[in-house]
């Protein structure tokens, strides 16, 4: 972020509030799911009643409210469920980050109903930008999604979808490269062909077709068959 200044992460807890001194973006990121240290998050080994009075909050009131006074464990429940105290900057940088991972999750995800191709995520951020949807910042990205896709339906043709997908690996490379080709998806068939052939059938999110082409004519030098069986 632009701004590197310290911000408060804050609770309240049986009536009383607890505070403690943060990283605003990484005590986002780590709110958010994203595993980091704890000690690249926190700035002070201490938590409060009130930072700004530089009032602290004793073992025995830690214990009452948490049931613990260990200063991490206290830290992660604050950061995890209490609320980040961010300038409208901050803020702003937050909210951007958010829509780019929301975009790119519907990329992947996405089809052009019509033409079952994949939507760029270009035309995904352009449709949300013409729309003006707010974007929740601390709702998840999957909570989010279905309502975003149902409002840029308005002015972008677009469906969440899965592709099923059939690839035969040739008998130079199956051997090598199928435990890699099995990863890509969620297998639905797979069996060997009687010249030595692999064969596998792979469900994806629809938009990463054109991601799963490129990454398996990189692992069999563009000798796969590759196609799509369906798309629902």
């Amino acid at each position: 972020m632009s701004k590197k200044e310290h911000v408060i992460a804050r609770i309240n807890v049986k009536g009383k509030k607890f505070e403690i001194l943060v990283e605003p973006e990484k005590a986002y990121r780590f709110k958010e799911g994203e595993s980091l240290p704890l000690e690249d998050i926190i700035v002070s080994d201490y938590i409060y009643k009130d930072i700004r009075k530089g009032l602290k909050a004793s073992p025995n009131e830690l214990i009452d409210a948490f049931g613990t006074n260990d200063v991490y464990k206290v830290a992660i429940e604050i950061i995890k469920n209490g609320e980040l105290q961010l300038t409208a900057e901050q803020r702003k940088e937050l909210l951007e980050m958010k829509k780019k991972q929301i975009v790119y999750y519907i990329s992947r995800s996405a089809i052009d109903p019509k033409t079952k191709a994949p939507i760029p995520p270009t035309r995904i951020e352009k449709a949300i930008e013409e729309i003006k949807i707010g974007i929740d910042l601390y709702k998840s990205v999957e909570e989010q999604v279905p309502n975003i896709v149902k409002a840029i339906s308005k002015v972008l043709p677009i469906k969440i979808a899965k592709a099923l997908m059939q690839i035969v690996i040739p008998p130079e490379f199956a051997h090598k490269i199928a435990n890699q080709v099995l990863r890509l998806g969620e297998i639905k068939k797979n069996l060997w062909l009687a010249d030595g052939s692999f064969l596998v059938e792979l469900e994806i999110p629809a938009g990463l077709q054109n991601e799963l082409i490129e990454r398996v004519n990189a692992l069999a030098r563009g000798k796969a068959n590759i196609k799509v069986l369906n798309i629902v």
